[in-house]
């Protein structure tokens, strides 16, 4: 059995460029923000110790991708905490836009068990995508380091 391609990083000059993959919106989410915490350090060392929660809305879906990266980094800034499961318990389209409310796992960071890579310094809209077919979405961002 093949494993199946969660993301992969997109040649981008300066800037992380990713395209995350899902069998469906929530699964591409989780898969981007496993790619982000990657950019930063090798997130297969990241144990899921800790449990989190993230709820955010936005206005559309191109909105709610950012908002809810956005999210995760200043968390990790904030807590100094990184992570490496998520479970977006549900995304749902509310009067106002989106909702998505998610669970996150991880631990504090520790300089001994998780090698630096590169700063995050923040998501952008360019070149974002939400590409949608019958079985598969696919994510595009690029994230400011």
């Amino acid at each position: 059995m093949t494993k199946e391609k969660k993301f992969e990083f997109l040649e981008h000059t300066a800037d992380a460029y990713v395209a995350a993959y899902g069998k469906d919106l929530a699964e591409a989410f989780e898969n981007a923000a496993l790619a982000t915490f990657d950019v930063m350090t090798e997130v297969e060392k990241v144990e899921p110790k800790e449990e989190d929660y993230v709820e955010v809305e936005a206005e559309d879906e191109y909105a709610l991708l950012y908002t809810w990266l956005e999210a995760l980094i200043v968390k990790f800034e904030i807590t100094e905490r990184l992570y490496s499961k998520f479970q977006i318990q549900n995304i749902t389209e509310t009067s106002e836009g989106f909702r998505l409310r998610a669970k996150i796992w991880g631990e504090k960071f520790s300089p001994e068990r998780h090698p630096r890579k590169v700063g995050v310094k923040a998501v952008t809209y360019h070149r974002m995508e939400i590409l949608k077919k019958p079985a598969n979405v696919t994510v595009r961002f690029i994230l400011d380091i």
